[in-house]
């Protein structure tokens, strides 16, 4: 096998150039490299790769869209995708909806990178190969019709050739460095290779016949029970942790699984078990940084908005009506700089679990209507009726007042914000049982079905409809304080019609005593 074919498509022609240079130094002659995913596919219309790398976003398509029209052409060519950090929920939703062979995140190192590359040139080969086998025994079936005086020998021939294939597959499964295991629906293990003795620490014989969920964990569900609801032929898992009591440590790993029968009663499912201890790392280290930067940028900031109030409010002397115009631009700025400063840090906080809730008892009444109060003038302003249904304005609830403060105001203001003028926003508040239901509604332009599921994603910018220009951390920090008050935080949104906003949280109820509804609006 030579080098192969690579095609890189990024519409940047800094990242091209790179690759272009890097891919020449490594040997690689049989390069195209393109800055437009269209010009990319009328090249590969005629020429088949070994190996597609993309970028994520691009202009014209994205990488997702690109990779999808590459797997009509070439279904099993390898496609690896250029990320950023904040993309890795879509890289990850790519290895399930069109085959990715893996996903890199930029900016990347080069030694991983050229691995990765030659790792999908060679599995490209590979699959190649089988195919191509798979095609010569049907043509030996042809054969063996036709010439049937000639059975045994035509036997033994393509007998040498299974040998030959089969014998390449075991060197995959017996000398890959991540772990693969073979299960069935209920997870019951049936064979497993050495890279995954070596992670459970327990050999073939003892693991065979046991569940995959005695020594993969996750606190949230069990790979037995994923499998069942698995509507597809393949499954990706993270944030689970391989028990190793040998060593008595946990190492946390990404699993990838496919059914390798689909079409049988009795379904096997062959999983792909990475070890992704050094990622980890890397991650926190990446955190920390943000974390650290963040922290330090507050000070400056805080001192330039004081001194840009000083010259405002006359203390440091006269200025004209033009000066005090920049200077309260200047100050907004800073003061938008440093809302999104504190929310990196709040962000930070909850993925570092270094947040510690400081609950108390209030009513939760007066809480809205604090934020009611605040937020009455900016609906005055753009004629909004805004209003408060509560069953019971006694209720108390135990939880930390100022971080569900937050989500209260992130919700309702976003609501305020993204509905017309003279339209409606209603805030509501539910007792059933021992829970409390909260959920603002309005009636602005709703949000389109496909766009649900990202909202409370982190740096998720609303939706292709653009509903929202901010940060992308207030909803995904709201769903971070809920959920670390044991709730749930959900949004149902009929396009053009409105949307409403929910979270739950379950017992939470101090006193719930119920009355008839009081005052159903203010």
């Amino acid at each position: 096998m030579d080098k192969g074919k690579i095609v890189v498509v990024d519409d940047e022609k800094i990242v091209t150039s790179a690759f272009k240079a890097l891919l020449k130094v490594e040997g690689f002659s049989d390069a195209h490299l393109f800055n437009s995913p269209k010009d990319a596919l009328e090249f590969l219309k005629n020429n088949q790769p070994d190996l597609v790398i993309s970028d994520f976003l691009m202009p014209e398509m994205n990488g997702l869209e690109f990779l999808s029209e590459v797997k009509k052409l070439y279904p099993e060519v390898s496609k690896i995708l250029l990320t950023g950090y904040a993309d890795k929920e879509n890289a990850i939703r790519a290895i399930n909806e069109i085959g990715l062979y893996r996903y890199i995140e930029k900016p990347w190192d080069n030694d991983d990178l050229i691995i990765n590359i030659k790792n999908g040139i060679e599995r490209s080969y590979l699959l190649s190969e089988l195919r191509a086998k798979i095609k010569e025994l049907e043509g030996a079936k042809k054969e063996l019709e036709k010439y049937s005086h000639n059975l045994e020998q035509l036997v033994e021939e393509r007998t040498a050739d299974l040998r030959e294939s089969n014998a390449k597959l075991e060197g995959i499964f017996s000398y890959c460095a991540d772990g693969i295991v073979i299960i069935d629906e209920d997870g019951i293990i049936e064979q497993v290779n050495p890279a995954c003795e070596n992670l459970v620490g327990r050999i073939s014989s003892k693991l065979i016949n046991t569940s995959i969920d005695d020594y993969v964990t996750n606190k949230k569900t069990f790979i037995s029970k994923e499998l069942h609801t698995l509507e597809g032929t393949e499954l990706m898992l993270r944030d689970f942790f391989v028990q190793n009591p040998l060593m008595h440590t946990q190492t946390p790993v990404d699993i990838s699984f496919a059914c390798i029968n689909p079409d049988e009663e009795n379904k096997k499912y062959v999983g792909v078990i990475r070890d992704i201890t050094e990622q980890k790392k890397a991650d926190k280290l990446r955190d920390d940084f943000i974390a650290t930067l963040t922290h330090d940028l507050r000070t400056p900031l805080l001192a330039a908005i004081q001194t840009l109030t000083f010259f405002l409010n006359g203390t440091l002397g006269e200025i004209d009506e033009k000066q005090k115009v920049l200077l309260a631009t200047m100050q907004k700025s800073n003061e938008d700089l440093l809302g999104l400063v504190n929310a990196l840090l709040e962000v930070y906080k909850y993925d570092a679990e270094k947040l510690t809730l400081t609950k108390t008892n209030f009513r939760i009444y007066d809480l809205v209507k604090q934020v009611y109060d605040e937020l009455s003038p900016l609906a005055a302003s753009k004629k909004i009726e805004f209003g408060i249904e509560c069953e019971n304005k006694e209720t108390v609830i135990n939880a930390d007042r100022s971080e569900l403060r937050r989500v209260i105001c992130n919700l309702c203001g976003n609501a305020i914000n993204y509905t017309q003028e003279e339209g409606k926003v209603t805030i509501s508040l539910k007792v059933e049982g021992n829970d409390l239901i909260f959920s603002v509604t309005d009636n602005g332009s709703g949000i389109p079905a496909e766009d649900i599921p990202n909202m409370f994603q982190r740096f998720s910018q609303g939706t292709s409809k653009k509903r929202s220009t901010g940060t992308g951390l207030g909803l995904y920090l709201s769903r971070q304080i809920i959920e670390s008050h044991g709730g749930k935080i959900w949004l149902e949104s009929v396009l053009n019609k409105g949307s409403e906003f929910s979270f739950l949280l379950t017992d939470t109820i101090v006193n719930g005593i119920k009355g008839e509804r009081e005052g159903s609006l203010v």
